[in-house]
């Protein structure tokens, strides 16, 4: 045995051994199939379409223009000059960061029947396949599902495996926001479950969203599903690494900057979905004033600080969740650090009491979901905290200002 059998150098050797095995296992299985999001040709098509198009006689705006500029060039038009626009070109309005929500909820609405009738008519197609055609038959119902009357859908993608957001709530007339960020195995036909409801984007965003009204009538919040992202396809390699959470906190601090009004913003990222968050924290907008991630397999960094964020972190774990088993460090770009639940990361560590596993953070009646709705809507003295020592409430109070810790 050398010098540091003993030593907490041990412990190291020990968890980056843990480390190799894991990933060469993950390697070496079908675990670690590639979900890659092919180039949007039915995004792509529509920008294009944007780019060569015209009203009264003008070129359109840049796609890519900051989002305020866009919300001016949609405020100087007629009511009918908009909704010419989202029914030309839906799919371009309806990702459009800038374009107002209800007017994006429109657009989608166009673009998901578009899809509709493309998928009903690919379940016929004799080219495809048995399994083709019966994907496209979950498609066609994933669809008419999401295009249902009331539904607030303010991004959709139909290319690869899918990109959708929901709205819960009037963001316009929000006073708080929250939104939702999940994890692995998350698109368009994941979006949304009847069985274990609960640990589906959707599922989620309804549960906080009924939680913060219960917790504050008297505050209006709106909740975003925001599954607007490639997620990892299992747990493999993409989910052991950082590259799907770059390209994610892309589109994430796009849609936080492009949210109207001012109301204080709190999010709650679940899984992976908190490796997005922690790549992204540094350039979220001051108005985020939460970061509260579940089941978190680390958020690349070793310590809060380091997230270079005014915004509040908050960390919770059930005690039957797996995530807890997995080495909480990064060799070489595998893994993503520290246990933000560890002393040593600094978060303010809450009850996660009766979640129930990795997926039951947003069940009805659990501490987790509790105490994510008294965040949501600005309640931090109303918390639970994981210790009975109180201290993630430590220097809080209800009149906290947003983005202060």
């Amino acid at each position: 045995m050398t010098s540091f059998d003993t030593s907490p150098q041990l412990s190291v050797w020990r968890a980056l051994a843990a480390l190799a095995v894991v990933f060469v296992m993950l390697a070496t299985t079908g675990w670690t199939a590639n979900r890659q999001h092919r180039e949007s040709t039915a995004v792509q098509a529509a920008r294009t379409a944007w780019e060569h198009g015209r009203l009264a006689g003008h070129q359109l705006p840049d796609l890519d223009a900051a989002p305020a500029r866009l919300a001016r060039f949609f405020a100087s038009l007629t009511d009918p000059q908009r909704t010419a626009l989202a029914q030309g070109y839906p799919l371009a309005v309806g990702n459009m960061n800038g374009a107002p929500a209800e007017l994006r909820y429109r657009a989608n609405r166009v673009a998901l029947l578009q899809q509709i009738r493309l998928e009903r008519t690919r379940m016929h197609d004799s080219r495809l396949t048995p399994s083709g055609q019966q994907l496209a038959g979950r498609r066609m119902h994933r669809y008419e599902a999401l295009s249902a009357a009331g539904r607030q859908i303010l991004a959709f993608d139909p290319d690869g495996s899918g990109r959708v957001a929901e709205v819960f709530g009037s963001l316009d007339k929000a006073e708080r926001i929250s939104v939702v960020v999940p994890g692995v195995d998350t698109d368009l036909l994941t979006f949304q479950r009847t069985n274990r409801k609960y640990s589906a984007p959707v599922g989620m965003a309804q549960a906080l969203y009924a939680a913060e009204r219960e917790a504050s009538p008297s505050t209006r919040t709106a909740v975003i599903a925001w599954a607007d992202y490639t997620s990892p396809d299992g747990l493999g390699i993409d989910s052991a690494t950082a590259m799907r959470a770059q390209s994610g906190a892309v589109r994430l601090n796009a849609l936080l900057d492009a949210l109207p009004g001012s109301a204080p913003v709190s999010m709650f990222c679940h899984s992976y979905g908190s490796v997005v968050c922690g790549v992204a924290a540094h350039a979220m907008p001051d108005r985020v004033a939460d970061i509260a991630v579940a089941g978190s397999p680390g958020m690349r960094v070793e310590k809060a600080a380091e997230l270079d964020t005014d915004a509040r972190v908050w960390a919770m774990r059930d005690a039957d969740d797996w995530i807890q088993d997995i080495p909480h460090l990064e060799v070489g770009g595998l893994g993503h650090g520290e246990d933000p639940m560890a002393e040593a990361f600094g978060a303010r560590v809450l009850s996660a009491r009766d979640a129930k596993g990795h997926g039951g953070y947003f069940q009805p009646g659990t501490d987790s979901l509790r105490n994510f709705a008294e965040i949501g809507t600005g309640s931090y003295r109303s918390v639970e905290c994981a210790h009975d020592d109180d201290a993630c409430t430590t220097g809080l109070s209800d009149t906290t200002k947003a983005g202060r810790a």
